[in-house]
C-alpha cells in the first residue's frame, strides 16, 4: 500500500541535508532525539540518517521519512508529522553506513541499545574488522567502529558520539566499550579516537508505549492521513547532554534540552525520584489492589508515601534540585495519566536489581547524615511484603532465594532479606526496625 505520508504530497518540509546518523530505529528515537531535533529552530538544517530494523527502515523509507508522532495527554491526542528523519536504512546496509561516516558534513551520531558487552556476535565482529576494516558486521557497536575506522581513512574530521540509552554513565560506557573493542580491532585507532571523537552523555526521558494497530486507526480518522509507523509518545521529554560538539549540532536547548557539564545530579534525579516512585507504586500500589500507576497515585495513602520519598530523596540531588517543585508537578502528572497505561506488575518485576540504583543511594545518604530515611524504608519494606505473597507476583532474578528469606515471622524475614540485599543494610539495627515496622502495614493490608 502506498502512504499518503510523503514530502511529494506536501505533508512536511523537503528532506533535510544528513548531518546526523542515528544506530537504532526505534519508537524511542523517534519521539525523542528526531522530535528535539524537529523543534530545533535550525532543524531544517539537521537531517538523520537512521539505521534500524528491515520492516521499520523499509516502511519509513516508502512514506520518505515522514511519520506522525501522537502525543497522548490525559486529556486527548495531538497529531504531528516528524520530518527530520531525512533517509531510513537497514542496519545491514553496511555501504550506506561507511557512505555517510565517511561524509565529512556529518557531524554526530546518536546510539542506542550498545548490547552486551561479550555477546559472541560482538567476538565475531572482533575477528571481521581485523582481518578487513571495511567487512560487515552485526552489532551496534562493531557497526560504529567499522564506521569510525571509514571516517578515519577518509580524513572526514571530527564527529561526537551521542549515548541515549537510559543506563547510568551512558557516555563513559559507551567510550570504554569502544576503545576495548578499538584495542582489540586496531591500536592505532585508539589514537584517532583521541583527536577525533568526542562522547556526550545524555539522560534521556520520555514514555513510547506500542502504538499497534489502534494507532494507525487513529491517525488516519484524525488526519486524513495512511502512516503506517506512527510513533506514540507521553507530553513529557527530558534531555540533558554534556560533552563537546567540535562539528556542530542543532540548537536542541532551544527546544527543551538542558547542556551541562554533569548529567549525574540529573540520572540521579531520574533514577530516585522517576524510577523510585514507579517502584514504590508497584510494591505498594499492588498490595492496596491497583494494577496500574494512574489508580495507584489516586490512592491517597499511595500519594502521601510518594510525597514522603520524593522530600527524601530531594536532599541529595545537588545543582538537579533546582526547579524541583515543577519537575515533581510534572512527574505527578505523568504518572496520573490514565491513557499512557502503566501496569504495576511489570515495574515490580526485578526488585533485587532495581533497588539498588533507585533506592539505596538515598537511604545511604540519609544514615551518614544521621536520619532514618522513612521514605526509603517505605519502598523496601513494600518490597519485603511483596516477596512474602502481597500484592504483584514475584519475577525477579534472585525469586527463588528472596522469597524463601522473606517468609516466615516479619522480623526475622525483613532482616535476611536487607542482609541478602546488603549486609550493611542487615547489620543496621536501626534501619531494620523502621522498615520492619513499615513491612507490618503493608502485609495486613487488605482492601475489600
Amino acid at each position: 500500500m502506498s502512504s499518503e505520508l510523503s514530502r511529494r504530497a506536501g505533508a512536511a518540509r523537503p528532506a533535510a541535508p544528513v548531518r546526523l546518523i542515528h544506530l537504532g530505529l526505534g519508537d524511542f528515537f523517534r519521539a525523542h532525539q528526531a522530535w528535539y531535533t524537529e523543534h530545533a529552530p535550525d532543524g531544517e538544517e539537521w537531517g538523520f540518517a537512521a539505521f534500524g530494523g528491515h520492516e521499520a527502515s523499509d516502511l519509513l523509507a516508502a512514506q520518505q521519512g515522514l511519520y506522525t508522532l501522537i502525543t497522548r495527554s490525559a486529556h486527548g491526542d495531538r497529531f504531528e508529522v516528524i520530518a527530520t528523519v531525512s533517509e531510513a536504512w537497514p542496519a545491514t546496509d553496511h555501504d550506506a553506513l561507511l557512505r555517510l561516516f565517511r561524509a565529512p558534513e556529518v557531524a554526530a551520531v546518536t546510539v542506542t541499545e550498545l548490547g552486551a558487552r561479550d555477546h559472541p556476535d560482538v567476538r565475531e565482529d572482533v575477528a571481521a574488522l581485523r582481518a578487513d576494516p571495511a567487512a560487515p558486521v552485526r552489532t551496534t557497536r562493531g557497526r560504529l567502529l567499522a564506521g569510525l575506522a571509514a571516517r578515519r581513512r577518509a580524513d572526514a574530521g571530527p564527529v561526537t558520539l551521542v549515548a541515549c540509552d537510559h543506563t547510568a554513565g551512558n557516555g563513559a560506557i559507551l567510550s570504554r566499550l569502544l576503545y576495548e573493542m578499538a584495542d582489540e580491532v586496531n591500536q592505532e585507532l585508539t589514537g584517532w579516537l583521541d583527536e577525533n571523537v568526542s562522547v556526550v552523555a545524555t539522560v534521556a526521558d520520555r514514555v513510547t508505549p506500542h502504538t499497534g494497530p489502534s494507532g494507525l486507526r487513529a491517525v488516519a480518522e484524525a488526519t486524513g492521513r495512511d502512516d503506517r509507523v506512527p510513533v506514540t509518545a507521553e507530553p513529557y521529554a527530558e534531555w540533558v547532554l554534556a560533552g563537546r560538539f567540535p562539528a556542530g549540532r542543532p540548537r536542541w536547548e532551544d527546544a527543551g534540552a538542558l547542556l551541562t557539564t554533569d548529567v549525574t545530579p540529573y540520572e540521579h534525579r531520574k533514577q530516585w525520584l522517576v524510577n523510585g516512585s514507579c517502584s514504590l507504586l508497584a510494591y505498594a500500589g499492588s498490595i492496596r489492589e491497583h494494577a496500574t500507576l494512574a489508580e495507584a497515585i489516586g490512592d491517597d495513602a499511595c500519594r502521601g508515601w510518594l510525597e514522603r520519598w520524593w522530600s527524601e530523596a530531594g536532599r541529595h540531588l545537588g545543582r538537579a534540585a533546582a526547579g524541583l517543585d515543577a519537575y515533581r508537578q510534572a512527574l505527578l502528572e505523568r504518572i496520573a495519566n490514565p491513557r499512557i497505561r502503566h501496569s504495576l506488575a511489570r515495574i515490580a518485576a526485578d526488585g533485587s536489581r532495581k533497588l539498588p540504583e533507585r533506592v539505596l543511594p538515598v537511604l545511604r545518604a540519609e544514615r551518614a547524615a544521621g536520619r532514618v530515611p522513612e521514605g526509603a524504608a517505605l519502598i523496601l519494606a513494600a518490597w519485603i511484603s511483596h516477596l512474602r505473597g502481597h500484592g504483584a507476583p514475584v519475577s525477579d532474578p534472585r525469586a527463588a532465594e528472596l522469597t524463601v528469606l522473606a517468609a516466615g515471622p516479619l522480623a526475622e524475614g525483613a532482616h535476611r532479606v536487607l542482609d541478602a540485599l546488603d549486609p550493611e543494610l542487615g547489620a543496621d539495627d536501626t534501619l531494620v526496625a523502621a522498615v520492619r515496622d513499615a513491612a507490618t502495614r503493608f502485609d495486613r493490608v487488605r482492601v475489600s
